[in-house]
């Protein structure tokens, strides 16, 4: 059988710069060209944090070392590429460890356990490898193929959806197979899921490739980088909960123990259509060092004097958007009623490297987000979390406007949302019906949300371009405040303009939380209720419009606000 060496074989897709189609290329190729590319292109979005830290970073932190300190992450920077000598260190390193990159090799096939198997040499189509395909349990809404359709994979789908399957893989029970001593009964119980499935996956990206890598790979000592998993002995189809050693072997790590099973077809060519996949190495714990994570502190289980908050990794919310977790991505440490946060390590460097000059205020940062919704005890994947928005650096320094500015638009987003609600709910039981739960159905204030979202990634680009220009600032956040009350009250015109008769005279009923306490909920109170959430959410908008009224004639200034069916214009 033929190898398939990923150094040199074309199985990665990088986008040039200034647009064009992907050229397939090696690795030793699109890393050493890597200033001339965007980024990667990808089948599915989740392999994309799979293809940086399984390979891609590794091979480059080891080959060249990782940033020991800020001046030397800086220079690295500066240079805006690899110089010759980096290079030809990458070079030299990736022909060191050949060998380990081939797919198919006989002996050790990178990321798999040659000569995998189970006792009754059973395998399993490379369905269970693609998180997109249905197979067993896991059948995705609006599939058009079912698990018993044969999928074959080209070696590069097959490498790219290998190590997807060490990030991501869903949890429970996996195949036994000759050779796992913790085997029972041909299975193994109690498996996570892959390491990123367990994180919110934040991931700064640049505008080209080498960029993207720079600004991932950590300042790290050397004691502390560990060994990748080709530069440790071959792995067996045995497996052991353990510790991170290092931040590479954290990278590289091989939470599951899979063989792919290479053919050639009837035309010659390599294809990958049946594979083995058993339980792999348990990380004890997520360790201090990840990088591509923010952290949540919650008060620790046992209380005593002694007893530390806990650290826990911030997932990411299904239907989210990014933006709306900016009080965690904004903050080396951040307090709020919903616990402490602490943003990742990356984002808190690209920080300080701005503060020393080291990069522009208006450098074009993009931070990706990625994470897997499981289900069924984490053994089928529902969902899958992906956005992408621009980052100001200057709103990672806490004491900075820009700072202040977007917790405050993320803050109030939130608040106008929860106002759109309580509107829905106090025209339904002035209508006679309850409000719509919590956790069924669609409640508008999502709509809400869903309107305001180009709105705020347009201020996100605005805020980066404004720099430090105070008086510009300010400006927007008047702009988004407008922007923001129109959009509200287009959301509340709706709810209003499609209230039933009977809610003009309202209903008396028990007051929300205040039980035996009376309330008449009308249409008329319901919107005054609305209207002054608003007032309070939106300050600049609210003198804004009590300026404008002052300056009109006097028989117009009782028309202060927007009403349903108006409209303001400054």
């Amino acid at each position: 059988m033929p190898g398939y060496n990923l150094v040199d074989e074309p199985w990665l897709t990088p986008r040039p710069l200034g647009g064009g189609p992907p050229a397939p290329m090696g690795l030793a190729e699109t890393l050493t060209r890597a200033d001339e590319f965007e980024g990667l292109a990808v089948e599915f979005a989740t392999q994309l944090p799979a293809l940086l830290r399984q390979i891609l970073l590794p091979v480059v932190a080891d080959a060249i070392g990782a940033p020991r300190n800020l001046p030397e992450q800086a220079a690295r920077f500066a240079r805006s590429g690899f110089t010759g000598d980096e290079k030809t260190k990458i070079l030299a390193y990736l022909d060191e460890h050949r060998t380990r990159f081939d797919l198919f090799d006989p002996v050790a096939p990178f990321g798999q356990v040659a000569g995998l198997r189970t006792a009754k040499d059973e395998t399993k189509g490379t369905a269970t490898l693609v998180a997109t395909a249905a197979s067993g349990n896991n059948v995705p809404l609006f599939a058009s193929r079912t698990d018993a359709d044969p999928l074959d994979l080209t070696p590069a789908q097959a490498a790219h959806w290998l190590l997807h399957t060490h990030c991501w893989d869903t949890a429970a029970i996996k195949t036994g197979v000759v050779g796992d001593p913790q085997v029972k009964a041909g299975k193994t119980t109690g498996n996570p899921t892959g390491p990123l499935g367990q994180l919110g996956v934040i991931v700064p990206a640049g505008p080209t490739l080498y960029d993207t890598l720079m600004l991932n790979i950590p300042i790290t000592p050397p004691t502390e980088l560990g060994l990748p998993q080709w530069k440790q002995d071959p792995r067996g189809p045995a497996w052991t909960p353990r510790a991170a050693e290092g931040l590479l072997d954290l990278w590289t790590w091989q939470a599951r123990r899979i063989r792919l099973i290479p053919h050639q077809d009837e035309t010659g060519e390599l294809k990958v259509t049946r594979v083995v996949i058993s339980a792999g190495d348990r990380l004890t714990a997520v360790p201090e060092l990840e990088p591509h994570t923010a952290w949540t502190f919650t008060p620790p289980a046992k209380k005593t004097a002694s007893a530390l908050p806990e650290r826990r990794p911030r997932r990411h919310v299904q239907g989210k958007a990014a933006w709306r977790g900016l009080e965690a991505l904004l903050a080396p440490i951040r307090q709020s009623n919903g616990g402490v946060f602490e943003t990742s390590v990356l984002l808190d460097q690209i920080s300080a490297l701005q503060e020393a000059g080291q990069l522009p205020a208006d450098y074009p940062l993009q931070v990706e987000t990625f994470g897997m919704v499981y289900g069924n005890q984490s053994s089928v994947v529902e969902d899958v979390i992906h956005d992408a928005i621009p980052l100001p650096l200057l709103a990672l320094h806490q004491d900075g406007e820009a700072h202040q500015l977007l917790l405050d638009v993320a803050e109030q987003a939130e608040l106008l949302s929860r106002a759109v609600n309580n509107l829905s709910a106090d025209l339904r039981r002035a209508s006679g019906a309850e409000p719509i739960p919590w956790d069924k159905g669609q409640r508008p204030g999502e709509l809400l949300l869903h309107n305001l979202d180009p709105v705020v990634r347009r201020l996100l680009v605005g805020v980066r371009r404004a720099e430090r220009d105070d008086e510009l600032l300010e400006r927007g956040r008047l702009a988004w405040e407008q922007l923001a009350a129109r959009k509200a009250w287009d959301r509340a015109n709706a709810l209003l303009f499609a209230v039933p008769a009977n809610a003009f005279g309202g209903r008396t009923a028990d007051q929300p939380g205040k039980a035996g306490k009376k309330h008449t909920f009308s249409l008329g109170t319901a919107a005054d209720n609305f209207r002054r959430q608003v007032r309070d959410i939106l300050p600049r908008y609210t003198d804004a419009v009590r300026a404008a009224a002052a300056a009109r004639p006097a028989y117009s200034q009782d028309f202060t606000e927007p009403f349903p069916g108006a409209d303001l214009d400054y």
